[in-house]
């Protein structure tokens, strides 16, 4: 009995030279692009206050002792317990001191540091962002609807989408891939090329700069009352049910030699 039909596509092999080939090498030049301007862009951070060093190292204390609890004894645990409590209560962990507790939020706009922070991202967005749109409306304009090369291995009709975006044809074997498409997988495809060329640690990938400047956001000084967060963090530090890894170690270790 014979097999399905393999579907063929009489396809003009220059297309490899004049559309598959040139969109690859703009994509890895636009990302090698992207990486240097992205370090261009970057300014260098100012150093933080001692004082706001001395709060952010508390917190980060506090969390790892919630969170390493079983490797402290009981008795040590409570007293680092106790201290927490007190300090906590009595403000002594914040930047400003007892007497900034309960003060109002300060205004972003008004603090040098914040505002640079917000510019280093807005500049993250630009370098990210405006390649990608000239790309994307320079393949639209000249590449649109064009069908570029064949998978060799077959797939299921869920990825009929992603791989042809542009060519309005439903009949067409899922395994065809068409210009547009080949963009969105270079765009998302080219970390290991770019890891070669430019390091390990490189701008050109996106979804490491946008998790970059997420976490920047969050950890720009003064947007969060630092009061409310180290009361939360009392509170699960108080509701900890602590027990010691090394508890009933002698028993557990005679009873699995002699089990």
């Amino acid at each position: 009995m014979a097999g399905p039909v393999e579907q063929q596509i009489h396809r003009d092999p220059a297309l490899f030279y004049w559309i598959l080939l040139p969109i690859t090498v703009v994509m890895i030049l636009t990302g090698v692009l992207r990486h240097y301007l992205t370090v261009l862009l970057t300014s260098t951070p100012k150093r933080q206050p001692l004082e706001k060093l001395r709060e952010q190292r508390h917190l980060a204390h506090i969390r790892l002792l919630i969170a390493n609890s079983p490797q402290i004894p009981r008795a040590s645990f409570e007293k680092r317990r106790e201290w927490i409590a007190e300090q906590v209560k009595d403000g002594g962990f914040l930047a400003g001191g007892p007497e900034s507790r309960g003060s109002a939020k300060p205004n972003p706009l008004s603090d040098p540091a914040m505002m640079e922070g917000m510019m280093g991202m807005m500049k993250g967005q630009v370098a990210m962002m405006v390649p990608q749109s000239l790309i994307m409306g320079w393949i639209n304009a000249f590449f649109s609807g064009y069908v570029i090369m064949k998978l060799p291995f077959p797939l299921t009709p869920q990825f009929k989408q992603m791989l042809q975006a542009g060519v309005g044809t439903r009949d067409l074997d899922v395994r065809w891939v068409s210009s547009l498409s080949w963009y969105f997988l270079t765009l998302f495809g080219l970390q290991p090329v770019y890891n070669f060329i430019l390091g390990s640690n490189n701008g050109a990938n996106q979804m490491a700069q946008q998790m970059q400047m997420q976490q920047a956001g969050q950890q720009m000084p003064g947007v969060d009352d630092m009061d409310k967060i180290f009361q939360a963090e009392l509170e699960n530090v108080e509701v900890v049910e602590h027990w010691y890894v090394l508890d009933g170690v002698e028993e557990r270790l005679l009873k699995r030699l002699g089990g």
